[in-house]
């Protein structure tokens, strides 16, 4: 007789985060601001589409969508790292992998890059990434996608409008902006945009 599935527990986000963005510097507050940002957003779409996804798991994936930053270098929003930043998606699912965050963490981390890239659009831009497509598949994953897009970790990092949003995917591709509006057609259109 098997036993039912018992459901993945929740990782100790704040946790994680305190180990790799000590209090106190540029660093976390931006990266906290964003997270924080995004999880509002991605809670506030959960609510308005009554989506099947715990609120808690929403915000745990959201506040550790971004967790490899602090390996990149962008100077300009305090990650002093080595790595091209393109690359934090990955460094942070290898940092939810070995944190014991789960795989469906590591996963939301590793495919929320733009809206999400295919083993092409890797070998045609010569980004540093393994040439394989990191598109998002799951509900969640396109959650956190989606309303990752509307704030950026500089300038005024308030929500932006959806129009910029949309053409900033579609001056990188047409490709990134027909993805983009596959998840609109999800997640609709968030308020005030």
């Amino acid at each position: 007789m098997t036993q039912p599935s018992q459901p993945t527990p929740l990782p100790d986000w704040q946790g994680i985060i305190d180990r790799f963005y000590p209090a106190g510097t540029r660093l976390r507050d931006i990266f906290m601001t964003h997270s924080r940002s995004v999880a509002d957003l991605a809670l506030e779409l959960a609510k308005v589409n009554n989506l099947p996804l715990d609120p808690d798991l929403i915000e745990a994936a959201a506040m550790l969508h971004d967790i490899g930053i602090f390996l990149t270098h962008a100077p300009s929003i305090a990650c002093t790292g080595s790595e091209p930043y393109i690359r934090h998606g990955i460094l942070g699912a290898a940092l939810l992998r070995e944190a014991g965050a789960g795989e469906m963490m590591a996963r939301v981390a590793e495919l929320h890059t733009g809206s999400g890239l295919t083993s092409a659009e890797i070998t045609q831009q010569k980004l540093p990434l393994p040439a394989r497509d990191y598109l998002p598949s799951s509900l969640l994953e396109k959650l956190i996608c989606y309303a990752d897009k509307f704030y950026s970790k500089s300038g005024d990092m308030k929500r932006k409008n959806f129009d910029r949003v949309r053409g900033a995917l579609a001056a990188k591709s047409s490709s990134a902006a027909e993805r983009f509006d596959s998840l609109a057609g999800i997640f609709g259109r968030p308020a005030n945009t």
